[in-house]
């Protein structure tokens, strides 16, 4: 059995080769001029040549068709010259001795039965587990054993492939047509796909994985600007369990619905609805009010919903989103200029679910817009005002005694909130934990005294740019031991 593992799979095995060539060669930038060089000696030399070109009956079962499928074999032969110079410098790493051994006899015996060899299944399974894809289709190169068990379905729940210059089409092709072999056309086991910041990845990409993965949950395309709607559509209608989409830097997505034939084929009891919980839309600058009035009607169930910079979208588009979403939780609108206070009304609507609101530089916002936030929704933890200019100690006082469990809040670059309303967040929001106040120009050490004196939670305070005394920003260390100060103020150290 210790030999049998010993012996490298080399480029005999088609699948495996193809499959490294089209990821790990791309997203793995190590020289492979260093492996060359790990054998130095002329036994060495001899014994690499030697065990990496073995007799192809000894590498291979005899139903060696089994192990590689017509896809991935004709997309080895593509890359066949490639794929063996990479394997056979992956054998060189691979095989060498101890330090110090130099004959070929104990150089054979070595390699035979090197220590990892004697771990069980079980527990290189565990450590193929922390492995990224790349490198775990790099250890299906090695040999027999351990293509078998990387090939193990249970490493397959997850995907992730990352590099700007990778051919992510052409990867997510080759591997869900290997984790398809047990079960024909469709992979079972793929529940999450991560291809964030792969250019390369086009609609051609994502119809195969929404053909072969009926089974995903999590899909992360972040940045892969080249998907369109038709791709989205495509995924939602054929994979009914997803549940966490991430589309941020998809400018060309404009929208989230089903498509044709899977509208046709929904009984009217199951209606248009989409399962999608999480909806990340941030820089999809396309999004305008009409495609957020479809994502809200088509994916009732959402909670988490993130729409940053979508500068096109205004206060209508918020009012559909209350009236077909009430269990979002949390929800950013931070850029998105053209919301106003009414939008914040439609906002409250959410009323006890909503737990985090970011409505950073929406420059139209005031008090009376937050008046309604704090009124309807009582249990926000979590408030980002930033860069609202309209924002008062008046807005400030009513969040404080609507909202008293109240975790974080930011209202940077608010110039209108000064001590008075700090002393009322430190009166009623005790459990203050996060609070920054850059450049708050009306803000000085009286505020900063009333929130350390009553926030004995406060664990970081953001001063920077503020006209506050080296004093404020000691009593506010005395009073708050763990928590973490950023300041500009030389004087205090």
């Amino acid at each position: 059995m210790g030999a049998n593992n010993g012996k490298q799979y080399g480029s005999e095995g088609k699948g495996s080769s193809s499959i490294s060539s089209d990821i790990s060669s791309s997203t793995d930038h190590t020289p492979t001029k260093a492996l060359k060089n790990v054998a130095t000696t002329e036994g060495l030399e001899t014994s690499t040549r030697t065990l990496s070109t073995p007799s192809p009956g000894l590498i291979l079962p005899s139903k060696s068709s089994s192990l590689s499928s017509p896809a991935l074999s004709s997309n080895g032969n593509e890359t066949n010259s490639s794929s063996s110079s990479s394997a056979h410098t992956e054998t060189v790493a691979v095989i060498h001795p101890q330090p110090g051994v130099h004959s070929r006899s104990r150089q054979s015996k070595s390699h035979h039965y090197a220590p990892i060899n004697l771990l069980p299944d079980h527990t290189l399974l565990q450590i193929f587990s922390h492995l990224p894809t790349n490198q775990l289709c790099r250890c299906a190169r090695v040999c027999r054993r351990w293509y078998n068990l990387a090939w193990d379905p249970r490493l397959w729940s997850t995907i992730r492939l990352t590099g700007e210059l990778l051919h992510a089409d052409r990867a997510i092709r080759v591997l869900t047509h290997r984790l398809c072999q047990d079960t024909p056309n469709v992979c079972l086991t793929l529940e999450t796909v991560v291809v964030n910041g792969c250019k390369r990845l086009t609609d051609r990409g994502l119809h195969n994985l929404a053909q072969c993965c009926p089974e995903l949950r999590r899909l992360e395309v972040a940045g892969c600007y080249n998907i369109s709607n038709d791709a989205v559509f495509e995924v939602v209608s054929r994979c009914p369990n997803l549940e966490h989409l991430d589309l941020s830097g998809c400018s060309k997505v404009t929208c989230i619905s089903l498509t044709q034939e899977a509208s046709l084929q929904l009984s009217p009891m199951h209606g248009q609805q989409i399962s999608i919980h999480f909806l990340d839309m941030t820089d999809c600058f396309s999004l305008e009010d009409e495609g957020l009035r479809t994502i809200a009607s088509h994916c009732p169930r959402l909670t988490h919903l993130y729409l940053r910079r979508c500068s096109r979208l205004t206060d209508e588009a918020l009012r559909h989103l209350a009236l077909h979403c009430p269990s979002i939780r949390e929800l950013s609108l931070s850029d998105c200029r053209l919301v106003g206070d009414f939008g914040l009304r439609e906002v409250a609507r959410l009323e006890g679910c909503l737990r985090y609101l970011s409505v950073a530089h929406c420059t139209r916002i005031t008090d009376v817009g937050v008046r309604y936030v704090a009124r309807y929704c009582p249990r926000l933890r979590y408030l980002n005002a930033r860069g609202c200019e309209g924002l008062t100690d008046h807005g400030l006082g009513h969040l404080a005694r609507s909202c008293p469990k109240l975790k974080s809040l930011d209202v940077g670059k608010c110039p209108l909130v000064s001590d008075s309303g700090l002393e009322q967040l430190a009166m009623y929001c005790q459990g203050l934990r996060r609070v920054s106040l850059r450049a708050c120009e009306s803000v000085t050490g009286r505020g900063l005294k009333a929130l350390a004196a009553n926030c004995c939670e406060l664990q970081l305070l953001n001063v920077q740019d503020c006209e506050v005394s080296p004093e404020a920003l000691r009593f506010v260390r005395r009073h708050c031991r763990r928590c973490i100060i950023e300041h500009t103020n030389p004087a205090f150290y």
